[in-house]
């Protein structure tokens, strides 16, 4: 018995894994950038830094998609959590001003599927193309002794760039700036455990199945790629005092991490319309407002705090962009982000 006839008996496919490595080269070099330095395949990625930043500073960033990627295996769809995954790694470095400039992604599976794997790193290829964004490396791991047959975790690193005195603090908010709330495109890519509990436990639904009310299958819904407010943002960045990503622990959670001492935030709850998605799994799942509040995103998937006179300016880049904007609330004198 050969060593790689050995190594497959023991569960890792090295065959299946050089034929997956050629698909993802062939994604990788497609996201190569002027920034971009060395070849595919090397032990580390290289990227350099952008001329055009005055004392350029790294803005990085590591997350991942959590229990999303269970529904992308239950529908058998696995291309569009990796554009979730940069999309969402986008949104991270965009907080403190700065431009995405190279990505790196890891992928854990229990076995190779050529066509799985081939599927999540264009995925996140196609996420960086939209962002002029090389992908520069990453990690594919064989584990079969600690994930189930087909299922994997996926997770990146971001590097970002931005000129050291345009990096956003949230150091100049000032009680009474406004703030902008812009639309999510659905849940993206947090509270899917309560959601997954909600519409496949209680409601006893299958990913084929139509939501209640809302006219579209479960997969579909769930799988709606989490919005990037790269185009959103970056023309007006000038304008904003800080940003706030609203990810797990929703906005109260998210909102008080971009403030300054002294700070705190008002939301107005009824100025903008909360999708049915939402309202659904609160009917269903007998949720509270308070917890929903805390595990979605209730439709606002970034906001920007910015001066009264600057409102108008902002919004209108994020219509331009064909992203829907709300003006949401004010900074007030104090602590924490009380909802009204």
């Amino acid at each position: 018995m050969s060593s790689a006839d050995r190594y497959r008996e023991a569960g890792v496919d090295l065959d299946a894994a050089d034929r997956a490595k050629q698909r993802i080269a062939e994604a990788v070099a497609s996201t190569r950038t002027e920034l971009t330095r060395g070849g595919i395949g090397a032990f580390g990625g290289m990227v350099r830094l952008p001329d055009d930043l005055e004392r350029p500073t790294l803005v990085m960033s590591t997350d991942g998609v959590g229990t999303k990627v269970l529904v992308a295996i239950l529908a058998g769809r696995h291309d569009t959590v990796g554009e979730d995954l940069v999309n969402h790694s986008v949104n991270d470095v965009l907080v403190h001003g700065a431009r995405p400039i190279a990505f790196l992604d890891y992928l854990a599976v229990a076995e190779v599927s050529v066509e799985t794997i081939a599927a999540l790193v264009e995925g996140v290829a196609r996420g960086c193309r939209e962002h002029e964004m090389s992908l520069v490396g990453g990690e594919t791991a064989q584990l079969p002794d600690l994930y189930h047959p087909g299922h994997y975790d996926l997770a990146g690193t971001i590097i970002g760039a931005v000129a050291e005195d345009r990096a956003i603090h949230g150091s100049d908010v000032r009680v009474g700036d406004a703030l902008v709330g812009y639309a999510s495109s659905g849940l993206h890519t947090n509270g899917y455990t309560l959601a997954r509990r909600i519409i496949f436990d209680e409601l006893g639904l299958s990913v084929d199945s139509e939501l209640p009310g809302l006219g579209v299958s479960v997969g579909d819904e769930l799988l709606k790629v989490h919005r990037s407010y790269w185009r959103a943002l970056s023309p007006a960045l000038d304008d904003v005092h800080a940003l706030a990503h609203i990810t797990g622990g929703g906005i109260p959670g998210n909102l008080g991490r971009s403030l300054p001492d002294g700070c705190g935030a008002e939301v107005d709850r009824g100025a903008w319309p909360v999708p049915e998605v939402f309202r659904m799994l609160a009917r269903a799942g007998k949720v509270s407002d308070s917890e929903m509040f805390e595990v979605f995103n209730m439709g606002i998937g970034m906001i920007a705090v910015v001066a009264p006179d600057r409102v108008e300016s902002v919004r209108q880049v994020a219509a331009e962009s064909g992203v829907d904007t709300w003006t949401m609330g004010c900074i007030v004198e104090g602590t924490g982000v009380r909802l009204a």
